[in-house]
C-alpha cells in the first residue's frame, strides 16, 4: 500500500541519458497557436461528429446532444484537473506522469495502462470511418482503408513537429467548414423545434417510438466523455510546449471550448432537422446532408471528413508515440525495449515508438468495431477518475508552493468528478469492464513482479530538468 499512497521520487538516473548525463527530453518548439492546432486536431471534431456521433444517435436518438451537453459540462471538471497537473508536471507521460507524482508509482502505471489502452484504441476507431466518406470517389473495406490510414499517419507522425502543426492546422480548417455546412443545414431544415433536444426518444424495431431513459444517457455518457477526449492532448504536448506553465492551462481549456461548439451545434442542427426520427437514430449523416442540399455538397462535405479523420490519425499518432517514448525514458520496460523506445530521429521525433503505435494501429482496424467503442469508453472514464484522485492531492506538501495554474472551487470538483465517474463506471456493459478489468490485472502482476522488485532502477517518473520547481 505505501507504493500506492507515496509519491514517486521525480528524478530518474536511470532513464534514456543524453551525452551530459540528463535524461532524454524533446524539443520546445511551439507555441500556444500550434499547440491548439494540434491538440484540437487530435480531438478531431468533425471525424468524431461523423464516426463517433451516429453511434450515439443509434441507441439515444434525441438525447444524444443533452448526453454530449452533459460530458461536456463534466469535461470542464476534467479540463480544470488536467489543467492544474499539467502545469505542476509538464512531462510527455500525461496523466501517468501526472498521476505518479501526486498519487505513487502503482496508481501511475494503472493510468499509464488505461491511457495506452486508449491511445492504441482511438485512432483505428476514428480511421475506419474513412472508408465512408469516400464512397461518393471510391467504395473501399473500411478495415483496410483504415488500415492505409493508420500507416499514412505514422509516417507524417515521423516528421518534424512544427511541420506537423501546419499540415494539421490546414486539415482542421477544413473539418470546421464542414461542421459548419451541416449546422447552416441542419437548422435550415428544421422539421421539429428546441423542445426536441430533451424529448429523450429513439426510433425502435418495427417503427415504434421509444423512451429513452435517464440509465441509458448515463451509460452513454462514457462514449461522450471520449467525444471530447483530445483536450488532454495539450499535456502530452507540455514537453514541446513553450512556456508550459501559462499555456498548458490555456490550450486545454481553450480546445475544449471550441471543440465542444464545433461538435454540439451540428449536432443540435442534425436532431431538428432530421426528416424522421427514424432517419435520425439510424444516424446517416452524409445522406442527410445531400438530401438537404445536392450531390455536390454531401460529397464536398464527405472529402472533409476523410481528410479529417487523415489529420485525426497525424496528430494522434505524435501524442501516442510521445507516451510511449516517455515511459521508455521513465524505465517502464527491460533494458533494450527502453533503448529502443528513447531513439529519436532525424526530426527530433521518437521513430521507434512511433512506429508502434502506428502499425499495431492499423492491425486494430480489423477488430470488432462495438468492442473497440466499449473498451475505450471504460478506459478513459476510469483514467478521468485516476486523474480526479491525483488532483484532489495536488496540493499537498511542496505542491502547494509550487507556482502552477490552479482550479477554482478546489477540493469541489475534483470530489464531485470522482463521484460521478465511479457512478458512470457502473453503469457500463459487463463485458466491457471485463475486457478493461483483465488488462488491468495483467498490468498489475508486471508492477508486482518486475516493477515493484526493482524499484531503483524501473518506473522512475522524471520531469524536464529545466521544468522543475525548487
Amino acid at each position: 500500500m505505501t507504493d500506492t499512497l507515496r509519491p514517486v521520487e521525480t528524478a530518474a538516473p536511470d532513464a534514456a541519458l543524453t551525452a551530459t548525463g540528463n535524461p532524454q527530453k524533446l524539443k520546445r518548439s511551439i507555441g500556444i497557436v500550434g499547440g491548439t492546432l494540434l491538440t484540437l486536431s487530435c480531438v478531431t471534431p468533425a471525424s468524431t461528429l461523423f464516426v463517433v456521433v451516429p453511434d450515439l444517435f443509434s441507441s439515444l436518438g434525441t438525447a444524444t446532444a443533452l448526453t454530449i451537453a452533459i460530458g461536456s459540462l463534466l469535461c470542464i471538471a476534467v479540463a480544470f484537473c488536467y489543467s492544474e497537473l499539467g502545469t505542476l508536471i509538464p512531462s510527455a507521460g500525461g496523466e501517468y506522469a501526472m498521476v505518479s507524482t501526486m498519487a505513487g508509482r502503482l496508481a501511475g502505471w494503472l493510468v499509464f495502462v488505461l491511457s495506452l489502452l486508449v491511445v492504441m484504441i482511438v485512432p483505428p476507431v476514428i480511421a475506419m470511418g474513412t472508408a465512408d466518406y469516400l464512397a461518393p470517389l471510391v467504395h473501399l473495406n473500411p478495415s483496410i482503408a483504415g488500415a492505409g490510414v493508420m500507416l499514412l499517419a505514422t509516417l507524417a507522425g515521423l516528421l518534424d513537429l512544427r511541420a506537423n502543426a501546419w499540415i494539421t492546422g490546414i486539415f482542421l480548417v477544413l473539418e470546421v467548414i464542414a461542421a459548419g455546412v451541416v449546422a447552416v443545414l441542419g437548422f435550415a431544415h428544421s422539421e421539429r423545434g428546441a423542445g426536441s433536444l430533451v424529448s429523450l426518444q429513439v426510433s425502435g424495431s418495427g417503427g415504434h417510438t421509444d423512451t429513452v431513459t435517464a440509465m441509458l444517457v448515463v451509460s452513454g455518457l462514457a462514449i461522450a466523455l471520449f467525444i471530447t477526449q483530445g483536450f488532454s492532448t495539450a499535456v502530452y504536448l507540455s514537453e514541446e510546449l513553450e512556456n508550459p506553465r501559462r499555456n498548458v492551462a490555456r490550450t486545454v481549456l481553450a480546445t475544449l471550448a471550441i471543440s465542444t461548439v464545433i461538435i454540439l451545434v451540428p449536432v443540435i442542427a442534425i436532431t431538428m432537422g432530421a426528416p424522421d426520427l427514424s432517419a435520425l437514430t439510424g444516424g446517416d449523416i452524409s445522406t442527410m446532408v445531400t438530401a438537404w442540399s445536392n450531390s455536390a455538397v454531401g460529397t464536398f462535405v464527405s472529402l472533409c471528413v476523410a481528410l479529417a479523420i487523415i489529420n485525426a490519425g497525424i496528430v494522434m499518432v505524435i501524442q501516442n508515440s510521445r507516451v510511449l517514448f516517455a515511459s521508455a525514458r521513465d524505465k517502464a520496460w527491460p533494458g533494450p525495449v527502453n533503448k529502443g523506445l528513447s531513439r529519436l530521429g532525424r526530426f527530433g521525433s521518437p521513430w521507434v515508438a512511433t512506429l508502434l503505435v502506428g502499425v499495431p494501429g492499423a492491425a486494430l482496424c480489423f477488430v470488432n468495431l462495438d468492442t473497440l467503442y466499449g473498451v475505450t469508453g471504460v478506459s478513459v472514464t476510469a483514467m478521468y477518475l485516476l486523474v480526479a484522485v491525483a488532483a484532489l492531492l495536488a496540493r499537498r506538501g511542496h505542491h502547494r508552493y509550487t507556482p502552477a495554474w490552479r482550479m477554482p472551487l478546489w477540493p469541489a470538483v475534483p470530489v464531485l468528478l470522482i463521484a460521478v465517474l465511479a457512478y458512470i463506471l457502473t453503469q457500463q456493459e459487463t463485458v466491457y469492464l471485463l475486457w478493461t478489468g483483465g488488462i488491468t490485472a495483467v498490468a498489475t502482476l508486471y508492477w508486482a513482479f518486475y516493477l515493484r522488485p526493482r524499484r531503483d532502477t524501473r518506473w522512475l517518473v522524471s520531469i524536464p530538468e529545466d521544468e522543475q520547481q525548487v
